[in-house]
């Protein structure tokens, strides 16, 4: 740990927060308003869209020049778009929905800038221990956020959450001028295509990280039908997931104590297969006990996905690239979130809960299959050994 590191960690929970917080905190501002429940789904609808489209336009943005003016005038304006969410709460519904689309868009590009910043912090091989410690950070955040919106919104007032977020943000614009200004590498030589060429190239990274995301998005969106349909209370449901964020937050922990057998890639496939199985253990085990058993399972092994599919996609794409390979990705595993919603709804109406939940599981397996073998040519050679050894910035 460095000054710099200290530094960072700040500028990360304070991006990071707002975003955790931001789905829930507008729901609760609009659940007593004349649109009710169903303007804070609209609203939380539009802030994800708004993510989903911001991180690939602004974060391929992020290579071409300083990155830190970039992310800290992306925060300043999400920031000014949350604090004037409540302000004018009583306003139309569409100015609403369009300040809900710039508070998630604005600042959409920082998770995958705030992630580049992190590696050149840190010499190469230390890489796969900061990606696990900001997947321990990130986990940390996402389970103290639902409790804090609720406390905030029925204890102080209902706009709180979001003038929180707005607080942070700002601090994180303001704090993201002060981390040293990463160093601007070139395409040259072989990695002078076209950048979305280049970016293209990573798809199946993007896609099974859209497949796990969506295998969990199965689990934590069928889980209060699950309850209810084991005759348990649905106010569990809270509790699991803050016990799985935080389940998530010791496998990312654990994954940075030491460097792990096999390439980053075939890593990724074992975790993705044991966290599959994980969540197929909340729909045959039974009772609370089970269900509890199977959500911690698999926040354990999940964490060790994204760190080392973000490792994998370093590896896998030119250094240049990076900031916006991590913007795509993080775009596309909006939107395997957003269809899963969709596809849950529907197979919820067709079938039991248990049922939907292998259902998504199946279809996580079936696309990550198809990405497993469409990126097994092209992984370098180097990437087969262990991440502490292998060369971090291959090209293609």
């Amino acid at each position: 740990m460095t000054r710099e590191l200290l530094l960072w960690a700040l500028v990360a929970l304070a991006s990071k927060a707002p975003v955790a917080m931001a789905p829930l905190a507008v729901v609760f501002l609009s659940r007593e308003s004349q649109g009710g429940y169903t303007l804070g789904a609209i609203l939380a609808s539009a802030y994800v869209l708004g993510e989903v489209v911001g991180a690939p336009l602004l974060g391929t943005r992020l290579g071409r020049g300083r990155m830190r003016p970039q992310l800290s005038a992306g925060l300043m304006v999400g920031a000014l778009a949350f604090c004037a969410l409540p302000l004018a709460a009583s306003a139309p519904s569409p100015v609403l929905i369009g300040l809900a689309f710039l508070a998630g868009a604005a600042p959409a590009a920082c998770p995958g800038g705030v992630r580049v910043m992190l590696t050149r912090l840190v010499a190469d091989d230390a890489v796969p221990r900061a990606l696990s410690a900001e997947a321990t950070l990130t986990q940390i955040t996402w389970a103290a956020a639902p409790g804090l919106v609720v406390l905030l919104s029925l204890q102080v007032h209902p706009g709180a959450p979001l003038i929180l977020g707005a607080l942070l943000a700002a601090a994180g614009a303001l704090l993201v001028l002060r981390l040293p200004e990463p160093r601007v590498t070139e395409a040259t030589g072989r990695t002078a295509a076209p950048m979305t060429r280049t970016l293209l190239s990573g798809w199946p990274v993007y896609l099974t990280s859209a497949a796990a995301m969506a295998m969990l998005a199965t689990a934590e969106l069928v889980l209060p039908a699950l309850l209810e349909d084991r005759n348990v209370a649905v106010g569990w449901s809270g509790p699991l997931l803050a016990g799985f964020a935080l389940a998530s937050a010791a496998g990312a922990f654990c994954y940075g104590l030491r460097n792990w057998p096999g390439s980053v890639r075939v890593q990724s496939l074992v975790f993705l297969a044991v966290t599959a199985g994980c969540v197929c253990l909340v729909a045959f085990l039974p009772g609370l006990p089970g269900i509890a058993a199977g959500l911690l399972l698999a926040g354990v092994f999940q964490s060790g996905v994204m760190v080392t599919r973000n490792l994998s996609l370093r590896e896998r794409l030119p250094e240049h690239a990076h900031a916006a390979a991590y913007s795509v990705m993080y775009a596309v595993q909006g939107v395997g979130y957003s269809l899963t919603a969709s596809l849950s709804a529907v197979a919820l109406n067709l079938a039991t809960p248990s049922v939907a939940i292998l259902g998504g599981v199946a279809l996580t397996l079936l696309i990550t299959a198809v990405s497993a073998v469409a990126e097994r040519p092209s992984v370098p050679r180097a990437s087969t050994e262990s991440p502490a050894f292998a060369e971090a910035d291959h090209g293609p």
